[in-house]
């Protein structure tokens, strides 16, 4: 998945999030495809799908590629990432979750919840920072 430039997530509205709901599940998609999967059964025109495959492009979130005389369209972030900026933005950003104490309430709750998973975050912290100091 290509990544997007960071900031805060763009508004989606319905049709935006049913279209990015549906290139997570099949991949890859071109508009015809996703009219099919999406616009049929809200009675809406390609016309309209095609629309929002355009501003979900130039919101950052699908990628595209020209193949023959059409594009097909990707999700341009993987649905996990999505939510968790998601839930991050909810919370404040990340300076609130740290600063809140809303970071060490998700340690703890990992903690009580299962300890094979808070194994899993330290495994994923001591990844990251690998990745930075490369």
């Amino acid at each position: 998945m290509t990544r997007r430039r960071r900031g805060p997530l763009p508004r989606l509205g319905e049709l935006e999030q049913a279209v990015l709901e549906y290139l997570w599940r099949a991949g890859e998609s071109d508009v015809a495809e996703t009219h099919r999967a999406v616009g049929e059964q809200r009675g809406i025109s390609v016309n309209t799908v095609g629309s929002a495959l355009e501003r979900l492009h130039r919101k950052g979130l699908a990628a595209r590629v020209k193949v023959s005389h059409a594009y097909r369209y990707t999700a341009a972030l993987d649905r996990n990432a999505f939510r968790v900026r998601r839930v991050a933005e909810a919370a404040g950003g990340m300076r609130a979750l740290a600063s809140d104490g809303l970071l060490a309430a998700f340690v703890d709750l990992v903690a009580e919840t299962n300890s094979a998973a808070l194994d899993r975050l330290e495994d994923l912290i001591a990844e990251k920072r690998s990745e930075s100091e490369s």
